[in-house]
């Protein structure tokens, strides 16, 4: 059973990644959460260092995925936004674990803690 339920697992953690790992997914769901919804440019300056075509390209993979939803206006020149899905907003305790893991991380690495000799 135990065999079993590691092989389940390691499925569905590989599917998962499969969704939502790389370098920008999660930095765009993140950003959707908070304040979304975003248009194209604003989710590109937010972001910072993402090319146009990459940032397509992980909107479009998330739409797929049906985290992301985008929103056509018929306005002139047209607008567009993005924003998360119900679905993508289920992923909410993930990216407030993955923040809250990564700032104890970073406070690890930056700040390690000081080991004192003791001199006998």
């Amino acid at each position: 059973m135990k065999q079993t339920y590691c092989t389940v697992h390691l499925r569905a953690i590989s599917d998962t990644m499969e969704v939502i790992g790389g370098k920008w997914k999660l930095l765009i769901l993140t950003l959707l959460y908070g304040e979304s919804p975003l248009r194209f440019g604003e989710i590109e300056r937010a972001i910072g260092n993402i090319t146009p075509r990459m940032l397509s390209k992980e909107l479009k993979d998330l739409e797929q995925n049906e985290l992301v939803e985008r929103r056509v206006y018929p306005t002139m020149p047209v607008s567009v936004d993005y924003r998360l899905t119900d679905y993508g907003r289920s992923l909410g305790s993930v990216m407030i674990a993955l923040g809250d893991w990564g700032k104890i991380h970073r406070k690890r690495i930056m700040h390690p803690p000081v080991i004192e000799e003791v001199n006998g």
